[in-house]
């Protein structure tokens, strides 16, 4: 599934490659940003210790990375947020402002911090319906599909047939 067929707003909840680092080498999250932002998305990241400079890094030229820690509207390399030819990424500093207005999280890094959110305010902050695809595995899912979300994850079978499931 393409998610920017869906979904133009997507938060990643996570860049390292693996919990408790700053490390992106081979981070499976690069390959993940770069296909949506091709397709068209909007993505807003947040990891704990990942810092702008890297994802821009990472990400390459084509993309610019907004810090909000470097002031309002400032990107990386001086451009312009309104430059149509190139995709903006924003990264956040908190996870709640990353996934406000989205449409879906992608969770990229398995972060223990990521399983003690609130997901019931992200859930209200975000349009509807809201999708959670746990990439890693490690969200209580059957306490989001009570919020409301429709979560999705490969691997993980739901009553031994399905491998996503969704609050109806």
């Amino acid at each position: 599934m393409i998610l920017s067929h869906f979904f133009q707003k997507i938060a990643m909840f996570g860049f390292a490659f693996k919990k408790d680092t700053g490390d992106t080498r081979e981070s499976a999250a690069i390959d993940v940003a770069k296909h949506l932002l091709d397709e068209g998305a909007s993505l807003s990241i947040y990891d704990p210790k990942v810092p702008s400079d890297q994802i821009q890094c990472d990400l390459g030229c084509d993309f610019l990375v907004e810090n909000p820690q470097d002031g309002v509207g400032a990107v990386t390399n001086g451009h312009d947020l309104h430059n149509n030819d190139k995709k903006v990424v924003r990264v956040k500093n908190c996870p709640y402002t990353t996934a406000k207005n989205a449409h879906a999280i992608v969770v990229c890094t398995e972060w223990d911090e990521f399983k003690d959110y609130d997901y019931e305010k992200i859930y209200e902050g975000m349009e509807k319906p809201a999708f959670i695809f746990d990439g890693r595995k490690i969200l209580d899912h059957k306490k989001l599909i009570q919020i409301g979300f429709r979560v999705e994850t490969i691997g993980k079978n739901l009553n031994h047939a399905k491998t996503s499931y969704t609050s109806m």
